[in-house]
């Protein structure tokens, strides 16, 4: 694994296995903010929360570029037959995608004209909190909407979720999500079986927790070892090289 680089200098195994540790003894649904925080060490919780969705994808892309290589092993099963799909897909690629502009977005659609911002991870967080998709979608409108104009006529931020037709909703979705792509990466798997199309939704944060879920523990596993056979502190056994562990623990096993 290598050290990942933030705002703050170097994230190194220290730091990471602090980020999991937090993670564990907490909630899951805090992980995606505890690991974004692990992608830019010199960012504050509120910082952190005002970003665009896309950008913290992106950050959290760059996280595991950074960690653990450009290669992404995905494995998704097909919605039809049910085979097992194995793929990769490049970590950078996805870690360079364009950063969303800050200017408000606009839509016209018959008499409405609405301007409105990205979702932040905050916004995606309250939505995260509403029944269903519906007054999710309802509820980003209403919270990212900066102008909203009926038949020219301003109409207030109160009164949109009672007055804005299911079709703008929808064309705000679309531009939103045209304009920052990597807040939803989804994949179109082609499997080789049966030919059938499955559409998967790549959750990054997921997906790298896993991953440090798994460092983590092979990493306590390594401490152990190396505490037991030479009577290191786990500072001291932290402070070593992966390289310099490993061989360390091909000594141990050899003995």
């Amino acid at each position: 694994m290598a050290r990942a680089v933030g705002p703050a200098g170097p994230v190194g195994p220290v730091e990471l296995l602090a980020t999991w540790e937090a993670g564990l003894a907490g909630h899951a649904g805090d992980r995606p903010l505890l690991l974004h925080r692990a992608a830019r060490p010199g960012a504050g919780t509120d910082e952190l929360l005002s970003v665009p969705v896309g950008e913290r994808e992106a950050d959290l892309f760059a996280l595991r570029r950074a960690l653990f290589g450009e290669r992404m092993q995905v494995r998704v099963e097909c919605g039809a037959c049910g085979e097992a799909m194995e793929f990769d897909l490049d970590a950078g690629a996805l870690a360079s995608r364009a950063v969303p502009s800050e200017a408000p977005l606009r839509v016209e659609v018959d008499d409405w004209a609405v301007e409105f911002r990205l979702p932040t991870v905050a916004d995606l967080a309250a939505a995260g909190r509403t029944d269903g998709p519906v007054e999710a979608r309802r509820l980003l409108v209403t919270r990212c909407t900066v102008r909203a104009l009926r038949d020219g006529k301003p109409v207030l931020p109160g009164q949109l979720a009672d007055l804005l037709p299911e079709r703008v909703e929808r064309r705000i979705a679309e531009r939103a999500a045209e304009a920052d792509p990597t807040a939803d990466v989804t994949l179109n798997v082609s499997c080789p079986e049966c030919g059938d199309a499955t559409r998967a939704e790549l959750d990054i944060a997921s997906y790298l927790w896993t991953e440090l879920d798994t460092w983590a523990r092979d990493l306590m596993l390594d401490v152990h070892l190396l505490a037991t056979a030479y009577g290191w502190s786990e500072p001291e056994i932290l402070a070593l090289s992966p390289l310099r562990r490993r061989y360390y623990l091909e000594l141990c096993a050899d003995a």
